[in-house]
C-alpha cells in the first residue's frame, strides 16, 4: 500500500436558496462565479483526492484501506473506519432554517440508514455584516406541547434566543441546540460527520425549483430538542502558547487557531486525524522532504499516522481541527474539574 500523506481533496459547492456572494472572491475562485453560494464542503467523505497517489479516489475509499492509521485510534474505536468530521465554509446572505441536529444515539438508531452520525457543530465567525446575529436555543425553559403549538401557529421565533456575533467569535452548537445562521454572516463550521438537519420553521419559503413549501421535520425535531435555554456556548480563546489558541474542545472535536509567523512545528497524534484550513494569508505545509503550498482557504487533511510537520508563513492564520483526548487536553490546560472552553 501507498505510505500516507496530507491530502487535498475537490471541494464540493452547495448553492442554496440563503447562499451569499461573498465566499467566491474571499477565496479567489475563477469566475464564473454562483449566483447563491452558500456552502463549500472542505473535507468530507465523498470529496475525490486531488494529489499524489490517492488522486481520483474519495476520502472515504482511502479511510476503508487505511483504516485506524488514517482517523486515528480514538475515531477507530467510536467508529470504525468512517471520516468522523466534516469542515466547510458557509456564506449566509439570508437566514437559514430554524433547525435542530439529533445526537449520535439518536441518529444510529433512528438514521442508520444515512450512514451520518449525530451532529454537535462550531461556528468560527469569519465576518458580518452590522447587527448580525445567531439563533441559539430558547429564551426560557418550554414545554414540548408548547413548542409544537409556536411551530403550528408561526410563533416560534417569539421563543427563541438571538445573539449578536462578530468576526473572531466561537460559537458551539451541541446536537439538540435549536438554532439558525441568520442574515449576513460568513463562517467556518466545523461538524461531525452528518446532514441530518430537522426544520422546525422555515418563513414559509418555498423550493425555488418545484415552488413547494419546504419541507419541515416537526417530529423528528420535537423529539431531539433541548428545551432548556443555550449554555456555555460563547467561549473566550485558551492560549496554548505564544501563536496557538484553543477555540473549543468537546468528545466530537476540538478547534484550534494557529496565529502563524515563521515556522510552527507539530505532531499528529496517533489517536486522531487533522484538518488544517487556511483563513488568512498563504503557508507552506512541509513533511518530511515534502512541500505543499496552501492558499487562503485550502483544507489539508493529515493522517494521523503522518508524524511531524511544519507550516510556515510570513504571516497568516490557520484553523486546526481534531479528535481530542479530553482527560489529557483538562490535565495540560487546567484541572478536572473542567476549563472553558473545553465542554465535558
Amino acid at each position: 500500500m501507498n505510505r500516507l500523506y496530507p491530502i487535498l481533496s475537490e471541494p464540493r459547492f452547495v448553492e442554496p436558496l440563503w447562499g451569499g456572494q461573498r465566499l467566491a472572491p474571499w477565496l479567489a475562485l475563477p469566475p464564473p462565479h454562483p449566483e447563491r453560494l452558500g456552502e463549500i464542503w472542505l473535507v468530507f467523505d465523498s470529496n475525490r483526492v486531488t494529489n499524489g497517489p490517492f488522486a481520483g479516489r474519495t476520502i472515504a475509499e482511502v479511510v476503508q484501506t487505511y483504516g485506524e492509521a488514517m482517523v486515528g485510534t480514538r475515531s477507530f474505536a467510536r467508529y470504525g473506519a468512517d471520516l468522523p468530521l466534516l469542515a466547510k465554509f458557509i456564506d449566509a446572505a439570508d437566514r437559514l432554517s430554524v433547525q435542530v441536529h439529533p445526537d449520535d444515539e439518536y441518529a444510529h438508531t433512528f438514521e442508520a440508514h444515512t450512514g451520518f452520525h449525530g451532529k454537535t457543530e462550531a461556528w468560527y465567525i469569519l465576518a458580518t455584516e452590522p447587527g448580525a446575529t445567531v439563533t441559539l436555543g430558547v429564551r426560557a425553559p418550554v414545554a414540548r406541547t408548547a413548542l409544537a403549538a409556536a411551530i403550528a401557529d408561526g410563533t416560534i421565533e417569539d421563543l427563541l434566543a438571538q445573539q449578536p456575533v462578530r468576526a473572531g467569535d466561537l460559537v458551539f452548537v451541541p446536537a439538540g441546540t435549536i438554532h439558525a445562521i441568520n442574515a449576513g454572516i460568513m463562517l467556518f463550521e466545523i461538524q461531525q460527520k452528518s446532514d441530518l438537519t430537522y426544520r422546525l420553521y422555515d418563513y414559509n419559503r418555498r423550493d425555488a425549483r418545484t415552488g413547494q413549501l419546504r419541507e419541515l421535520h416537526i417530529e423528528q425535531a420535537l423529539a431531539v430538542s433541548r428545551l432548556e435555554p443555550a449554555s456555555a456556548s460563547f467561549f473566550q480563546p485558551l492560549p496554548l502558547d505564544e501563536q496557538r489558541e484553543l477555540l473549543v474542545a468537546c468528545s466530537s472535536f476540538a478547534l484550534e487557531r494557529w496565529h502563524v509567523q515563521g515556522c510552527l512545528s507539530a505532531t499528529t497524534d496517533p489517536g486522531s486525524l487533522e484538518i488544517l484550513t487556511v483563513i488568512d494569508g498563504t503557508m507552506q505545509l512541509e513533511w518530511g522532504s515534502e512541500t505543499l503550498t496552501l492558499q487562503r482557504g485550502a483544507a489539508v487533511l493529515l493522517p494521523a499516522t503522518l508524524g511531524e510537520y511544519r507550516v510556515a508563513a510570513s504571516q497568516g492564520i490557520l484553523l486546526r481541527s481534531y479528535i481530542p483526548d479530553l482527560p489529557t487536553l483538562l490535565a495540560t490546560v487546567g484541572n478536572d474539574t473542567g476549563v472553558a472552553p473545553i465542554v465535558q
